[in-house]
Order: structure tokens, then C-alpha cells, then sequence
């Protein structure tokens, strides 16, 4: 090992081993990093712009359990420093030791630079990968910095918003703000941006309960999309799981720690929860072809999954080139470290986990009894915030929609793909239509959970938005400079008739209708509704389904252009009717029984019989109605009082052609209101129909109706019971063509 540079005022101490990381007591930091195959490492201290060199490297020789350790009494927050590990260099045995690399301390809560990918950035000469570079690459790559833990939180409480009345709203910090003229240029794309009044405001009178922070994990920029002049914007691409990513922060001064924590701090004050998307399942580092920045120079084999019989090269089930090796107990413990820290120290409510069947892959197959469910179940800080799954990953068998543990709730794929076929016309899709409008119990019941367990969506940051939704048929991701062979190719999208933007009156009536459809479906549907920012404005990618590396006017939020006033009251409006009737957001399952009197939930054809089981297999069915008896709410609000609702009747037609719809018989309601159309542009309207129970009403072609029983039912007879097991059809034959216009095309399939 090369001879410490440590002055010789510099006071060292003992140290411990716990807590890892760099923390400041309040008299000086204690540092503390594990590596089990280390000989050997310094801790390097860095003042302010001396990027080129080491100001003092400080041998630790306290080892204990493999985690290297000292105490500096002298060292206050703002301090800069890293690690050099000293150790083999053996490629092929999956050991990358290299001590001209500076490590970035996986523990670190703040961080300072940013990379320029010189060749010093990787641990191996281009012209062979068994060699090591042997260039310094502290001038090339961050600093880690000991952060202030010392914050004004006053009578900051988390909101604990119950997950049955959460609206979810999936945002990005910078995007969020980066065209809001009421934002002051110089927070746009923040923290203190993400977290100014307007907003705030703006999140409060749509009726929002929850943001879902994009990844706010420091990240790295990718070499090859910098090499394009591109960036990734979405940070799917983490490097530091306990610092908020330093691009994000208005002020040098104020520190990214302390400006993430008063985001926090002002919308919890706003009632609003704070939700992390969270990428455990992988690292910055990549391949074996790609940079040595912290866990690959530290520990290659404790922190990453090699191939077992060639431990050169790394298992990939995320796509990105490695995985976390979730077999290795201070891997585990670095995720829930993570965990904890984000909860406890910063206040977030929550964690949505991208591609967390990678993290139940002890072996090779998705375990879900792995160690990491099981530490997170028996966790008192983990097991109580709001947990979501992404489902599945990229590796044999990882879709695992509806097989997370029941305490966790899951990004619901399913009910994505149904809601999006159901409106665009798709045959035999009625059945598993009502299986997701009710919650999808065929999916999560049979493990004990209730239907919030769904996380329901129709778009997602990852896709089309929803007006290219129902504007485009294909993706057009030219942008993205990668010969359009990246994002989703079956979208389950239609164009309604011209691809992209249309001035024809017919289509853009139709279009608009089609995303009221989709967002009052969403949002009516039992489970937690969650919303992309941007789609209540109207924001279109212009057919570009992937805009990761976007970081322009194309993904940002259009707060400067073009926003769709009438859309984002059209959603205000469907999110406080959710709010008001808590039999669109039911604690647990219908039962589909009669409960005192009548059905809890039943299912109509557009006759006004209820459905049969042969019904529900009718393949040309596009119409459906259900009813929804709010007299019938068997649990209990949280003060353990009865929940008692109006009764409301949905009609769903999405065929082409409008249908006389025939009201159901008085023992279900003697008089009926529409509540919601999205026939109707005009927003907070009620009026009666003028049918009484048996009537009729006209049903808008491709429309969705709420009518509210305005007089209770009827004393019901003795009634021949029909199924309602299965979630009503149409029986009229499919009309010629999905589009308004006979000489277009339908969507294809």
C-alpha cells in the first residue's frame, strides 16, 4: 500500500464499525466501510477545488468484521473524501481491486461533482481488459461529502393517508417544474422547485394525496448517452442509495440533504405523502466493460451477482448489465439501511421498487419467501410506510404480478393492458374488464389481500402518455438517436384515424372523450389510482413511448403551452367524486351476495337483465353496467362506525354505435341522476333522468355514464339469482368499424 499523505496534526481515532458510512456527531465523523477483500484501504480527504489529487490519504487499520474504520475528530460536514481499496486484481476471478480508482462510499448522504468519463473512470486498459488502468481517476469522478444530519423538521408528521383513499401521482423533479412560469428560474427543476406554492397548490385542487418521486437516488449520466448528447433523465441508473442526486439542488449553500428534507416538510404540511421509486435491483457500474466508481472496486463479489462458473462476467436481470447480489447479507443490509434512512431521517412515506422480482432472486428463480421480504416484514421502521412492487424484471420468469408478499401492493400490468383493450374496442375483454374495475381479486385475495393492493394505472412514465394514448399507433422515438429499436412496440394504443396531431373536429371529439373514458375508469376503479404527471395538462411526447433520455421541452411538464384546462377539470372533477363516495374505494372485497336485500355489486346487459355466466363469454360484447350498492359497505370507517354511500349504476359502452340503454327494475332504484358522462364536456353538472327505474337512457357511442339512485330501492321479491361471479355484455353485433367515420380503420390488434 502506498504510504498515507496524512498530516501530522491530523488526529485519528479508534472509530467503530457502526453505523457504515460517514457520520458527524456533532464534535467530528466517525467513517466506516466494509470490504472483505480488501489488504488494504485509505480514506482520502478532499478540500474545495482540489479535484486533482488527494489532499491526505489516511490509512484505516481498524478492521472489524471486515468493515475498516476510524474517527476523525476534526472533520465537520462539507468535507469531501472517497476510498482507495487496496486488493487483487484478478478479472477472471471476478476480483477488480484497483487503488488508483477513487470509490464513491456506498454509505454517502451527500454528494459533490459529477463524472466526465475520462478512461481513468475504468479499472482496465481498452486494449485489454486484464490489465489494470493504473490512472488516477480522482479528477474525473464525484466526491462523497459528510453531510449535516441536523434539521428543523418543527411538527412535520407524515400525513399516513389510508392506502384506500390514495391518488397516486407519479412525478419527476426536474421535469415537474423546469416551464412553470410561476416557479423562479433558478428552482426550476429542484427540490425547493418541486415544493414551491404553486405546485403545491396545483397537486392539492387536483385532489392528489401522494407523489411518486421518479428515482431521486444519486445517479449516474450514461457514457453513451452523453457521447450523443443526451442524458438520462428519468435516473434509472443509481450509484448512491442514501443521497438525494446533487442535480436537483437550487443552492450550493442549502445542500441537497437539507433541500430534499424541506420538500418534504412542505408537502407533508400540504397533506401530501412523498413516494420513492427506488432501483435496488441494479447499479451505475454495468458490465464488466463498465466504469469502477464504488461497489465493483470495493467488494466485486459481495455486491454484484457473477456468473458462477466465470465470474468474469456479472447475471443480468434488469437489463442494465448487473444485478445486486441479494444472496450477500451486507447487501441486504446496504438495502435496508437505505430504507430506514429515507424514512427516518428524511421523512418519505413510501417506496415504489423498479423491477423488484429481482430482488426475491436468491438463486435463479424469484423466490418470494427470499431474505429480502423477510427482513422487510420483520422491520418496525420498513413494514410500516407504503411498499410497491414493480412486478416483474427481464430475467425467466419474472412476471409476478399478483405473488408479492401481502403486505406489499403492485404496479397492476393487468389491469394497464385490459383498461387500454377494453376502450379501444378489443374482443372478448369484458370479463377480465370487470375483474380489474372491482379490484382484480382473482389476483390478490387469495393471499389474504384487499383490493388496494392493485395499484392501478393506465399510463406510466414509462410508455405513451395518454393523449398520444389515443393519438398514435406507433412509437416514433427518432429522438432517441437508437434507429427506433428501443421502447414498447405493442402499446395497445389507437390513433382513432391519423396518426399524431389532427385538426379533423370528429377525431379530436373522439380522442377527448377516449381519455376521459380511460381516466374516470381509472379513477372509479376499486384499488389505488395512480396518475403521470402531465396527463391531466395534455401533454403529448409526440408518439415517443421511451423519453429516458429526454431532457427537454419533449418530457418536461407544458405549464408554458398548450395546457387542456378542460381535461385537468374533467379530472378534478372524477378525483373528488372518488373522494366523496367511499363505494368507489371499497377497504374490501365485494362479495357479490345479497346483503341486506340486495347485491353488494351486480353486473347488467344494456337490457337491463343481469348477467349470466354465458353472457360474460360473448366475444363481440362491448357494453357492460354494474351497480354498486353503497348501503351494502360491510367495514367499518377507521372510528369504527358503519360506511354508508349512495347506490350508483356505471354504464360502460365502448362500441362504436350509441345504445337505448334499459334501467334496471325498481328493486335496484326508483329514480336515477347522472352524476358523470363523458359524453358531457361540461363539468359538475347533475341532472335527473328523465326515466324512472325500467326507463330508458341513450348511450353515447364509445361513452361511460355514473348515474346516482336519487330514491332507494324498492322492497325486493323473491328473485331468481344470476351469476355475478364473473364482472354485463352487449349483445349487439359489433359495428363495421371502431373509428367515427366509416372510412377509416380500427385499431390494430
Amino acid at each position: 500500500m502506498a504510504a498515507p499523505t496524512s498530516g501530522s496534526d491530523r488526529r485519528v481515532w479508534v472509530g467503530t464499525p457502526f453505523p457504515l458510512g460517514a457520520r458527524y456527531d456533532g464534535s467530528g465523523t466517525n467513517f466506516s466501510l466494509f470490504s472483505s477483500v480488501a489488504d488494504g484501504v485509505e480514506l482520502c480527504l478532499h478540500g474545495e477545488g482540489t479535484d486533482d489529487a488527494d489532499d491526505e490519504r489516511i490509512e484505516l487499520t481498524e478492521v472489524d468484521g471486515h468493515i475498516w474504520h476510524a474517527y476523525l475528530p476534526s472533520v465537520r460536514p462539507g468535507q469531501r473524501y472517497g476510498y482507495r481499496v487496496h486488493g487483487p486484481w484478478e478479472p477472471a476471478r471476478g476480483d477488480r481491486c484497483n487503488p488508483s480508482k477513487l470509490l464513491l462510499d456506498p454509505y454517502a448522504i451527500a454528494i459533490d461533482g459529477r463524472i466526465d468519463w475520462d478512461p481513468a473512470c475504468f479499472g482496465y486498459e481498452f486494449d485489454d481488459p486484464d490489465r489494470a488502468n493504473t490512472d488516477d481517476s480522482a479528477p474525473h469522478v464525484w466526491k462523497a461529502v459528510v453531510g449535516d444530519p441536523f434539521f428543523d423538521w418543527g411538527h412535520d408528521r407524515p400525513p399516513a393517508v389510508p392506502l384506500h383513499e390514495t391518488v397516486i401521482y407519479e412525478a419527476h423533479v426536474r421535469g415537474m417544474t423546469m416551464t412553470h412560469p410561476a416557479v423562479p428560474p433558478e428552482l426550476r427543476g429542484t427540490y425547493s422547485g418541486m415544493s414551491h406554492p404553486a405546485v403545491i397548490e396545483h397537486l392539492q385542487t387536483l385532489g392528489i394525496t401522494a407523489v411518486e418521486l421518479m428515482p431521486v437516488h444519486q445517479f449516474v449520466q450514461d457514457h453513451h448517452l452523453v457521447e450523443k448528447g443526451l442524458s438520462n433523465y428519468w435516473g434509472y441508473n443509481s450509484i448512491a442509495y442514501l443521497s438525494p442526486h446533487n442535480e436537483y439542488t437550487s443552492s450550493a449553500a442549502l445542500g441537497q440533504i437539507q433541500e430534499f428534507k424541506t420538500m418534504v416538510k412542505a408537502l407533508h404540511a400540504a397533506g401530501i405523502e412523498v413516494i420513492l421509486d427506488v432501483v435496488y435491483n441494479h447499479t451505475a457500474e454495468g458490465n464488466h466493460f463498465g466504469p469502477t466508481l464504488s461497489l465493483r472496486g470495493i467488494d466485486n463479489h459481495a455486491y454484484y451477482r457473477l456468473v458462477d462458473d466465470d465470474p468474469r462476467y456479472y447475471l443480468d436481470f434488469t437489463g442494465t448489465g448487473n444485478s445486486l447480489n441479494m444472496r450477500h447479507p451486507h447487501v441486504l443490509q446496504l438495502i435496508m439501511d437505505s430504507l430506514r434512512y429515507w424514512v427516518l431521517e428524511m421523512h418519505v412515506d413510501g417506496f415504489r421498487f423498479d423491477l423488484a422480482s429481482t430482488l426475491a432472486r436468491e438463486l435463479h428463480e424469484v423466490d418470494r419467501l427470499s431474505a429480502f421480504f423477510d427482513l422487510v416484514q420483520q422491520d418496525p421502521v420498513v413494514s410500516q410506510v407504503k411498499l410497491i412492487a414493480e412486478p416483474w424484471d427481464v430475467g425467466e420468469g419474472g412476471y409476478q404480478v399478483g405473488n408479492f408478499p401481502p403486505q406489499w401492493s403492485e404496479w397492476n400490468g393487468q389491469y394497464r393492458d385490459t383498461i387500454r383493450d377494453f376502450w379501444r374496442g378489443e374482443p372478448s375483454t369484458l370479463a377480465e374488464f370487470g375483474s380489474r374495475f372491482t379490484g382484480s381479486s382473482d389476483l390478490y385475495e387469495a393471499d389474504t389481500r384487499r383490493p388496494t393492493a392493485s395499484i392501478n394505472f393506465v399510463t406510466a412514465h414509462d410508455g405513451f402518455t395518454l393523449q398520444d394514448l389515443v393519438s398514435y399507433n406507433d412509437k416514433h422515438n427518432e429522438a432517441n438517436l437508437e434507429d427506433g429499436n428501443d421502447g414498447e412496440s405493442h402499446n395497445r394504443s389507437w390513433n382513432h384515424g391519423v396518426e399524431g396531431p389532427s385538426d379533423d373536429p370528429e377525431i379530436v371529439e373522439l380522442r377527448n372523450r377516449q381519455r376521459r373514458n380511460l381516466m374516470a375508469t381509472l379513477l372509479l376503479s376499486q384499488g389505488v389510482p395512480m396518475i403521470v404527471g402531465g396527463d391531466e395538462l395534455g401533454q403529448s411526447h409526440l408518439g415517443n413511448n421511451n423519453v429516458y433520455c429526454q431532457d427537454n421541452e419533449l418530457s418536461w411538464l407544458p405549464w408554458d403551452d398548450g395546457i387542456d384546462d378542460d381535461f385537468a377539470a374533467w379530472c378534478r372533477r372524477v378525483i373528488e367524486f372518488r373522494s366523496a363516495h367511499p363505494v368507489f374505494r371499497r377497504r374490501r372485497w365485494f362479495q357479490g351476495r345479497r346483503i341486506r336485500g340486495i347485491e353488494d355489486l351486480a353486473w347488467f346487459r344494456p337490457d337491463g337483465e343481469e348477467m349470466t355466466d354465458e353472457d360474460w363469454e360473448t366475444g363481440y360484447a362491448r357494453a357492460v353496467g354494474v351497480f354498486l350498492n353503497g348501503a351494502s359497505i360491510l367495514t367499518p370507517d377507521a372510528y369504527g362506525q358503519r360506511v354508508v354511500d349512495d347506490s350508483f349504476l356505471v354504464l360502460f359502452n365502448a362500441g362504436h354505435d350509441a345504445l337505448t340503454w334499459c334501467l334496471p327494475g325498481p328493486e335496484w332504484g326508483r329514480r336515477w341522476t347522472i352524476d358523470l358522462s363523458t359524453s358531457d364536456t361540461r363539468i359538475g353538472l347533475r341532472r335527473t333522468v328523465g326515466a324512472k327505474a325500467s326507463g330508458e337512457l341513450d348511450v353515447t357511442g364509445r361513452s361511460l355514464i355514473v348515474l346516482r339512485s336519487t330514491k332507494g330501492p324498492a322492497r325486493p321479491g323473491t328473485r331468481r339469482r344470476l351469476s355475478t361471479a364473473h364482472p354485463a355484455v352487449s349483445h349487439a353485433e359489433p359495428a363495421a368499424s371502431n373509428d367515427p367515420t366509416s372510412d377509416r380503420k380500427g385499431p390494430s390488434t
